[in-house]
C-alpha cells in the first residue's frame, strides 16, 4: 500500500518487525514458525499462540460500525497508543512540531514531549474553553505536522462543530494532519467528524471502546484515516499490539446486542449528567458547571481544594483540573450510578448548608 507522503523520510525504506504471516484459511496444521509453546495454555484457550496484528473480524466489525472501509481503519491499544504511533510516524525529533489546544487530553503534549517533538499551546478562548481556529493556523504554520483537537474535549466537555473541523481541516491541508480526538462522542447530541474523512485527506479520527462502550480495561481503540495514513501507522506499530481476551472482549461487546446494550448506558448517562448539572448550578459554592456533551461534568467552584477534600473523606474520588490553564477551582466530575450521583449531591449540599 502506498504510503502518506508525509510519513518521516527516514522511515520511507522501513519495513518494520515483520509477524509471523498466517493468513486465515491457509489450512495449516503444524504451527511451527513462531517458537512458541505447542500446548493450549490461559483460560481462554490458544494464549499460546501470538495474536493476530489486526483481527480482521474486529477490524471490519468496527469499520462497519464508524462508517469507513477496512483499509481505513487501524485497530490500537486504546487512544494513547494512536497518539503515539501518530507522532513517531509524522514528527522528526526537533524538527516536525505537535500543535494542542489545552486545557486538554495531556496525551497530546506528553506524546510529543517524549518524542522530542517542539510541542505548541494554542489556548482555548473564553469561559467556554471553545478552540480558536484562526491562532491555530497561525502558530501551527510552517512548523506543526499534526493538531490535536478533543471533540468533545476532555476535560471541559464542549464540542467542535462538523462545520469548524471542515474549515481547519482545509486550512491545514497541505502542511498537516488534523487529529480529532472523538473518545466521548457517543455521549454527544450530535454527529461526530467521520464524515468529513473522505473530504478532507489530512483528518484523521480517533475512536476508543474505553468510555460509552466500556471496555476501559481492554484498552481497544481505533484510527480512521486515508489508506496512506493508515499504512504509515502500521510500519512503527508494534507487531502484537491486542491481546487475545481484550479482542474476544471487544468482539462480544461491539456485537449487535452489545451496541443496543451501549446505547441504552449512553441514555441514562446523559439523562443523570444533564439533571446533575441542574442539581450543581444550584448550589451557592458553585460558581458554574459548564456545557458538556461527554460522561462528565467541567464544575468551577468557589473553593475546589475544599470541595475535592470533603468528598473524599466521603470516599468519593473527583479529577482536581488546578494545574490546567484557565480551570482554578475546577473539578471534572464522572457521572457514576443513581446512587452515587445522589450521594455526591447529598454531601455537596450539606457541605453548603454547614458554611450557611
Amino acid at each position: 500500500m502506498k504510503m502518506h507522503p508525509w510519513l518521516r523520510d527516514d522511515l520511507r525504506d522501513f519495513a518494520g518487525y515483520q509477524p509471523v504471516p498466517r493468513t486465515a484459511g491457509r489450512g495449516y496444521t503444524a504451527l511451527l514458525d513462531a517458537n512458541e509453546l505447542p500446548w493450549p495454555r490461559g483460560l481462554c484457550g490458544q494464549l499460546n499462540r501470538y495474536p493476530a496484528p489486526q483481527p480482521q473480524a474486529l477490524r471490519s466489525r468496527l469499520a462497519r460500525l464508524y462508517g469507513v472501509e477496512p483499509q481505513q481503519l487501524l485497530v490500537t491499544r486504546g487512544s494513547d497508543e494512536a497518539i503515539d504511533l501518530l507522532v513517531r510516524a509524522f514528527c522528526r525529533p526537533g524538527v516536525d512540531a505537535v500543535t494542542g489546544c489545552p486545557p486538554s487530553f495531556a496525551m497530546y503534549e506528553v506524546a510529543a514531549r517524549l518524542h522530542g517533538a517542539p510541542w505548541i499551546a494554542v489556548a482555548r478562548c473564553g469561559r467556554r474553553m471553545n478552540i480558536d481556529p484562526s491562532a491555530i493556523v497561525a502558530a501551527s504554520r510552517n512548523r506543526a505536522r499534526l493538531v490535536f483537537v478533543c471533540s468533545p474535549n476532555n476535560p471541559t466537555g464542549g464540542m467542535v462543530a462538523a462545520t469548524v473541523i471542515g474549515r481547519l481541516a482545509e486550512a491545514l491541508q497541505h502542511q498537516a494532519l488534523l487529529v480529532v480526538d472523538e473518545a466521548y462522542i457517543e455521549f454527544a447530541d450530535r454527529p461526530g467528524a467521520t464524515a468529513l474523512l473522505d473530504r478532507h485527506p489530512n483528518l484523521v479520527v480517533l475512536r476508543t471502546l474505553s468510555k460509552a462502550w466500556g471496555l476501559a480495561g481492554s484498552r481497544i481503540g481505533a484510527v480512521l484515516a486515508q489508506p496512506g495514513v493508515i499504512a504509515a501507522l502500521r510500519t512503527v506499530q508494534s507487531p502484537y499490539p491486542l491481546a487475545a481476551p481484550a479482542t474476544e472482549a471487544a468482539l462480544q461487546v461491539v456485537s449487535k446486542a452489545g451496541e443496543v446494550a451501549m446505547l441504552g448506558h449512553v441514555r441514562e448517562i446523559v439523562r443523570l449528567r444533564n439533571a446533575l448539572r441542574l442539581r450543581l448550578a444550584c448550589l451557592p459554592g458553585v460558581i458554574e458547571v459548564m456545557d458538556s456533551e461527554a460522561n462528565f461534568l467541567c464544575v468551577r467552584f468557589a473553593d475546589a481544594a475544599r470541595t475535592e477534600r470533603r468528598l473524599n473523606r466521603a470516599g468519593i474520588a473527583v479529577r482536581t483540573l488546578q494545574d490546567q490553564p484557565g480551570l482554578l477551582n475546577a473539578l471534572r466530575i464522572s457521572i457514576g450510578t443513581v446512587s452515587e450521583m445522589a450521594r455526591l449531591v447529598s454531601i455537596l449540599e450539606k457541605d453548603e448548608g454547614r458554611k450557611a
